[in-house]
């Protein structure tokens, strides 16, 4: 199969998405609304969009208590590379850590439990559920498992390009390289990786800021 079998409904989508993510975190929109209720909006956006292009919630059931167990393994294991990640690049880059530290300045000016709470039950999950359960799924379909998985890891990466913030950049790069190919291994992780997206959102943005 091949692009055709791409519809219209789903570039759609993925040009929203860049839209919303250009209008998030650009230089030029910058202050223009609140990043998160923004963040929060987009994400209901996006999954209104996924299941009107045929997104379906099956794929997200049954969530067992083992299901569970490995969302929250993921998601630690992921903030312990992050952490590692901060120190090293910090060590090797002058730039790192005012960077990092420009990324949790979004946080200003907004209770840190509104946030937590934002990540946990909208903002992670409406991402995974796009970006790998939608996108990343369909691309897949047309263009095969690996494909399919490089291409979403890119776009989902190329889409911060518009913060202009390398350490945004890279971690976008990483996180969705971990849950694309976990995804690419096993697509019926999808629940577990919704878990382990909510999951570390909220502990890398308020519970254990790195």
């Amino acid at each position: 199969m091949n692009d055709k079998g791409l519809t219209k409904g789903f570039w759609t989508a993925v040009a929203v998405a860049a839209a919303l993510w250009f209008w998030m975190f650009s230089p030029w929109t910058e202050g223009l609304s609140p990043f998160w209720l923004t963040m929060a909006f987009a994400a209901v956006v996006l999954t209104t969009a996924a299941l009107c292009c045929g997104f379906s919630w099956r794929s997200l059931m049954p969530v067992k208590f083992s299901t569970v167990l490995c969302g929250v393994a993921i998601a630690a294991v992921l903030w312990g590379m992050f952490w590692v990640g901060d120190k090293v690049s910090s060590w090797l880059f002058c730039f790192a850590r005012p960077q990092v530290d420009s990324i949790y300045d979004m946080k200003d000016g907004f209770p840190s439990w509104v946030i937590a709470l934002l990540l946990l039950f909208v903002i992670g999950p409406a991402e995974e559920l796009f970006w790998r359960g939608f996108v990343q799924q369909r691309l897949s379909q047309i263009w095969g498992d690996t494909k399919g998985f490089v291409v979403a890891t890119l776009v989902y990466t190329l889409i911060h390009l518009w913060s202009f913030n390398v350490m945004l950049i890279m971690a976008a790069l990483v996180a969705g390289f971990v849950w694309g190919l976990l995804y690419r291994i096993k697509p019926s992780l999808l629940p577990a990786l919704v878990i382990s997206h909510a999951l570390w959102d909220a502990c890398v943005f308020v519970v254990f800021p790195i």
